[in-house]
């Protein structure tokens, strides 16, 4: 492994950490309502869990309520039910095979826990991208141990290593502020 070879794998790796740490912020509600809100929910279907967007429909009906079209009649007690024992704190309504779910508007409150939420989900992505770094730091000390590069373009290494690991977690801190400001907004 080369030292090109590190850094593309940690920009990789690295680039990865912020698409997960972007799908995390999706799944906080924002008093808005979002189909993704429902992703984490599954749902018992023939002996097996599965998420609800594969045994219903998901689409919104307007800016607060989401709306689950279940495909089999029997299946829409079990979406409900799995709904409402989620830890979203959502209260569905069944009318026939149709599931409304209303988003209910954030007090305070749940707007400061969900402030702690998103930023514990930020300083998670950035202890992975810290942890990417060091990953790439060892291997660079392997290879220098290994006489395969030279103490220069080792020090080379790690500098570029901690210029890609601030550029990342700046990145996260702008995603983290975007979502503070979001939730916060009444």
């Amino acid at each position: 492994m080369s030292i090109a070879d590190i850094k593309k794998n940690a920009e990789a790796k690295m680039a990865k950490s912020i698409e997960a740490f972007k799908n995390e912020l999706q799944k906080i509600r924002t008093g808005r309502a979002h189909p993704g809100i429902l992703d984490q929910v599954h749902v018992e279907y023939y002996g097996s869990m599965v998420p609800i967007s594969q045994v219903a429909n998901v689409s919104l009906l307007d800016a607060r309520t989401i709306s689950v079209q279940v495909w089999e009649k029997p299946m829409a007690a079990k979406v409900e039910k799995a709904i409402r024992e989620s830890d979203l704190g959502l209260n569905p309504s069944a009318q026939g095979e149709l599931i409304r779910v209303p988003m209910p508007p954030l007090s305070e409150e749940r707007r400061r826990d969900l402030v702690k939420v998103t930023k514990g989900a930020g300083e998670d992505a950035k202890v992975a991208v810290r942890n990417l770094r060091r990953d790439a730091n060892e291997h660079a000390k392997k290879l220098l141990k290994d006489k395969a590069i030279t103490e220069d373009e080792e020090r080379r290494c790690l500098d570029e290593m901690q210029k890609l690991t601030d550029k990342t977690v700046a990145e996260i801190d702008k995603l983290l502020q975007a979502k503070e400001t979001e939730i916060l907004a009444v």
